[in-house]
């Protein structure tokens, strides 16, 4: 059974269509890479599999392990172990990151019919993430991004993504922004967190990430719909010849 499936997937937003008939299927323990121009889709994808209200399935299915989640509600779909790492994360000033973590730990233990987990225990799960993912452990008291800088957001995604070891990761545009120790970081805790029991799906119209994160399936995003898939060999196919190709070839499909 496919861990997270897109069937014919239409989208509108604001009366205008954006995805026009999405398949994609993601396997547990695979690392798939959706890339595309700007304006393609691709993070409209990644947000309407997570249930953003800004956006109206039209026609199509979601399906994340065996249950159709096309109109589930955003904190019912994160419970269920779906992830998301934001392209622009937002600050929230009042809130530390401590207090954030332990949040969001406990409502998953408590999903799961486990009880909240202790401090002893919180803070050394924290501390070994933290290690993990290279974000310095005085971070814990500040406020969740709050003045943080690009490189520091995007940590803290990896972070989140460390604790909460989620089922299925979506990772929307992470790469964007950053310079390349940062992202080497970045990658660096995908590649550890990852296992044979979370999808991972990475949204990127960048190919550095992909030489550092490997997808085995890769997949092209162009107007609303995935027009090409191959494995790593198209990452290199598109870094060498761009996206031009790939409009030619539609346009002459459509002919």
């Amino acid at each position: 059974m496919p861990h997270l499936e897109i069937r014919n997937l239409h989208v509108r937003a604001d009366e205008k269509e954006i995805l026009r008939g999405v398949d994609l299927t993601v396997g547990k323990g695979e690392i798939h890479a959706l890339m595309g121009p700007n304006g393609s889709g691709k993070s409209t994808l990644a947000n309407v599999i997570m249930g953003h209200p800004g956006l109206d399935v039209t026609e199509g299915q979601i399906i994340f392990e065996g249950q159709d989640i096309t109109e589930a509600a955003v904190d019912e779909r994160a419970r269920m172990g779906l992830f998301m790492a934001f392209q622009y994360p937002v600050a929230i000033p009042g809130v530390t990151v401590t207090k954030y973590l332990r949040t969001v730990m406990n409502a998953h233990r408590i999903a799961r019919g486990e009880a909240e987990i202790s401090l002893k225990d919180f803070r050394q799960t924290v501390e070994a993430a933290m290690a993990l993912t290279d974000v310095p452990r005085e971070f814990s008291t500040r406020y969740l991004n709050d003045g943080f800088s690009g490189g520091e957001k995007k940590r803290m995604e990896i972070l989140q993504m460390a604790l909460q070891k989620p089922s299925m990761a979506i990772l929307d545009e992470t790469d964007s922004g950053l310079d390349i120790d940062a992202l080497q970081v970045v990658a660096n805790g995908v590649n550890h967190v990852a296992g044979p029991e979370m999808g991972i799906l990475i949204i990127t119209h960048y190919q550095r990430i992909l030489h550092l994160v490997e997808p085995g399936f890769v997949h092209v995003l162009y107007q609303g719909r995935i027009v090409k898939q191959g494995g790593p060999e198209l990452v290199t196919l598109l870094e060498e010849k761009g996206y031009g190709w790939i409009k030619d070839e539609v346009e002459a499909a459509a002919a």
